[in-house]
């Protein structure tokens, strides 16, 4: 392990992966169960596998935390409950969420590159799956036959 990097920096940025992952398994569950219509099965499958993802990051994360030799948070990351339970909505709170967890990984990757490969490595798998997310999420909420990114297709 290379003492260069700011441990504490470090340590607070784990821990916010930790809690917006921890938040992600309960948002994706509440998705999951206000699922309506006739495309529940496909769509609740997709929400529940989120949910176990979000799960196995947090998990990981917290296995870091104490590689490091401090102690998880129990904590919680922000919980966004818009009641508006449509599908589109709910995606589009997705999409927030995974923006703030890829912002979240960009930032760890930032206090690690080039000075603690574990972590550095960790950092970049992360982000390129809430990239990849973002860009699934993205294709769910356009049209269908639509080709152009949903965030660029809303624009006015």
């Amino acid at each position: 392990m290379n003492e260069k990097f700011d441990k504490p920096a470090v340590l607070n940025c784990l821990s916010k992966i930790l809690e917006l992952e921890l938040a992600g398994v309960v948002r994706y569950t509440h998705y999951a169960f206000m699922i309506y219509g006739y495309n529940r099965i496909p769509i609740v499958s997709w929400l529940q596998e989120q949910a176990d993802e979000s799960l196995a990051h947090a998990r990981e994360a917290g296995e870091l935390i104490t590689h490091l030799g401090e102690h998880p948070s129990l904590a919680i990351g922000p919980l966004l409950e818009t009641h508006q339970h449509d599908i589109g909505d709910i995606l589009r709170e997705s999409m927030e969420h995974e923006r703030e967890a890829l912002a979240t990984y960009k930032e760890l990757l930032s206090l690690v590159e080039g000075k603690f490969v574990m972590l550095e490595e960790y950092a970049r798998r992360l982000i390129a799956a809430e990239e990849m997310h973002q860009g699934e999420v993205d294709k769910m909420l356009r049209r269908p036959g639509a080709v152009a990114a949903f965030s660029e297709a809303k624009a006015p």
